[in-house]
């Protein structure tokens, strides 16, 4: 192992990443352009989803066959904006892309800006999106921080601060910012940082030995870093609701909460029945964001009832199209496929 020098050099490690990347990096279709909207695009969808999802099941690809530009996307249905996005989760980064769209087309004549005030004044774009935009799509010497950049850099300076608290996330954005003025390529540097974390510098058995930075790093147990805050404990969650089958089609609700707003779901089981709950379907469980949740799907207690007017019966033919979280998705194929429950009515 080589000998560490008490402070590393951010002249050398720019140098020695921006190499490492002209040489190893990884062929994404957000890297083939300098187009703002495709890399937003990118940079909205992998957060909170992993790159393979977001590239193996087609989704960056079909979105932008779908919305190829600001115009396209902000003149689009909601529903449609949600269809596209359905399986990804998160569904206010699509709300919010949308709503940015919309922004771009009325207030900055279809352009997105470059000004870095302008952007963060956009919807749902935050430091790091504004400075993944502005180096990728116009090479401006921005700084950002991922879980990844985050990892390498509290390994490099072998720093035990919290990178979740507000002196570390000060001390990261920093440390990027330093690193990101020092040298004439920003959009490899910031590459670079991100794919050194996803191959090399790893959570788990982190190859040392294959790093373009072994000679300016001082952990001495890297896999003790990053080092975060205590996570908060896994809530466990009951869902109760209806599977209402007739001739015409299903019946479903739609949400109106914050988090899956416009979306269509099973209708949620009437308080009145909850005491003594109609015979069970079947039971599924999904994990959303600290809540893990045990999903009961009932037989309706009574089939004619009048339902709210957030109730609808989807024909057979719609429900593909029509926008809906992923679990019910799956809850519902299911019950379809098995051919019951089917009303007169």
């Amino acid at each position: 192992m080589p000998a560490r020098i008490n402070s590393p050099d951010p002249s050398r490690m720019a140098a020695a990443l921006v190499e490492w990347f002209s040489q190893h990096r990884r062929d994404y279709p957000w890297r083939r352009t300098r187009d703002p909207y495709a890399i937003l695009v990118s940079e909205i969808m992998l957060q909170q989803t992993q790159i393979t999802t977001v590239l193996d099941r087609g989704y960056y690809a079909r979105w932008l066959e779908r919305f190829p530009d600001f115009q396209t996307l902000a003149s689009a249905g909601e529903d449609a904006v949600l269809k596209a996005w359905e399986g990804l989760g998160y569904y206010r980064r699509a709300r919010n892309l949308q709503r940015l769209a919309k922004v771009v087309i009325e207030q900055h004549g279809g352009v997105f800006p470059q000004d870095q005030a302008a952007m963060l004044a956009l919807p749902g774009i935050g430091p790091y999106t504004a400075g993944a935009v502005a180096s990728f799509a116009f090479g401006q010497a921005r700084p950002i921080v991922d879980g990844n950049i985050a990892r390498v850099l509290s390994r490099v300076h072998n720093d035990a601060t919290p990178v979740d608290s507000t002196a570390g996330t000060k001390r990261l954005w920093e440390r990027a910012k330093a690193l990101v003025e020092v040298t004439d390529d920003p959009r490899s540097l910031n590459s670079a940082l991100m794919e050194l974390g996803q191959t090399h510098c790893t959570p788990t058995k982190p190859a040392c030995h294959l790093c373009p930075l072994r000679d300016q790093c001082r952990a001495t147990e890297p896999e003790s870093l990053p080092v975060k805050q205590a996570r908060q404990e896994i809530t466990a969650v009951t869902e109760r609701v209806v599977f209402l089958r007739t001739s015409h089609g299903v019946l479903l609700e739609q949400e109106t909460g914050k988090r899956r707003t416009g979306l269509w779901k099973l209708p949620a089981l009437p308080a009145a029945h909850a005491d003594q709950p109609p015979p069970v379907l079947m039971r599924a469980q999904y994990g959303i964001t600290r809540y893990k949740v045990t999903l009961w799907v009932h037989a309706p207690h009574d089939p004619c009832a009048q339902w709210p007017d957030t109730h609808r019966l989807i024909a057979f033919e719609e429900l593909e199209a029509t926008a809906m979280p992923a679990p019910y998705r799956r809850v519902l194929r299911d019950l379809l496929q098995r051919g019951e429950f089917k009303l007169d009515a």
